[in-house]
């Protein structure tokens, strides 16, 4: 059996593309189990990052600041 294909550019790509879209969707998901409102501008600036390891920020930030622009720092502009 040929499994080249789980070892691919491609099949990486795919991969990390699935790892971006859970991130972006468990930093709305924080928001959304502790109640807070996520304004539309920072709705589409969280599901158009493509930089995982600052969705993995923005997530942990998500569970503890009190509104949805808190997440964001100097660092993300």
């Amino acid at each position: 059996m040929d499994l080249s294909f789980y070892k691919s550019f491609i099949s990486e790509e795919i991969r990390d593309e699935g790892r971006i879209e859970d991130r972006a969707a468990c930093v709305m998901a924080a928001f959304n189990a502790r109640g807070i409102p996520v304004p539309d501008h920072i709705r589409e600036r969280i599901t158009s990052c493509t930089d995982l390891d600052r969705l993995s920020r923005w997530h942990w930030r998500a569970a503890t600041v009190s509104a949805a622009e808190d997440i964001f720092t100097a660092e993300d502009a």
